[in-house]
């Protein structure tokens, strides 16, 4: 990671935490007032093929003792009564600013693999965790809505594992090898701008035929 890359993570991450400090405190009373403790959830996740992290997201899910592998709609049952909201709208993932400001993270790159899909595909996870894991990026830009559209229709764990090894890791990680190539401040600023732009607008249901 560049300093300019770095300079810029810090720099968005305080301002990002100093913006969204009332909101996000207000959020953390409703939910725990709604659903209750814990308020967090920390999932280990890859910085690099061979060092780990754990993440820190608002939990929308309620707990379980067996929690492997990505969400897909085998787990559409465990979500609290707020966290399909929560996940839409991203909201979970502002503590990864916390991340960000430790250097577990980067603003813009590959989202961060669970372990046991890089320990599957070493080669690949080499090239991708080249960068810093982020949380958005072009895979996420572009890729993210019609990975959870496939994902939601799965209705076994083993089928959501088999869809997202089969059809999201290699597409994701072509999108996140093309981010890689072209990686600079200015693409950074884009990709977040874009992000934004895609998480606040206000979307027209479509017409019923």
């Amino acid at each position: 990671m560049t300093w300019q890359k770095r300079s810029l993570d810090i720099f968005l991450a305080c301002v990002g935490i100093l913006f969204f400090a009332i909101p996000f405190a207000v959020l953390f009373l409703f939910l725990m007032a709604v659903q209750g403790r814990p308020i967090f959830y920390l999932s280990e996740r890859m910085k690099s093929p061979n060092e780990v992290f754990l993440l820190w997201k608002l939990r929308s899910m309620e707990m379980s003792a067996v929690n492997s592998g990505v969400t897909g709609g085998d787990k559409r049952a465990r979500y609290t009564r707020y966290g399909k909201r929560l996940r839409r709208l991203r909201f979970d993932e502002i503590p990864q600013l916390w991340n960000v400001l430790k250097g577990d993270m980067s603003l813009v790159g590959p989202r961060p693999p669970l372990r046991l899909y890089v320990e599957d595909f070493p080669e690949l996870y080499r090239q991708v965790l080249a960068s810093r894991p982020g949380i958005t990026g072009l895979a996420t830009l572009t890729y993210h809505q019609h990975e959870t559209e496939m994902l939601v229709k799965c209705s076994t764990a083993e089928q959501t594992d088999s869809v997202y090894r089969r059809r999201c890791i290699p597409q994701k990680a072509r999108l996140d090898l093309i981010y890689q190539a072209h990686q600079s401040v200015c693409f950074d600023l884009e990709i977040l701008t874009q992000t934004v732009g895609k998480v606040f607008s206000v979307r027209k249901p479509k017409a019923r035929k």
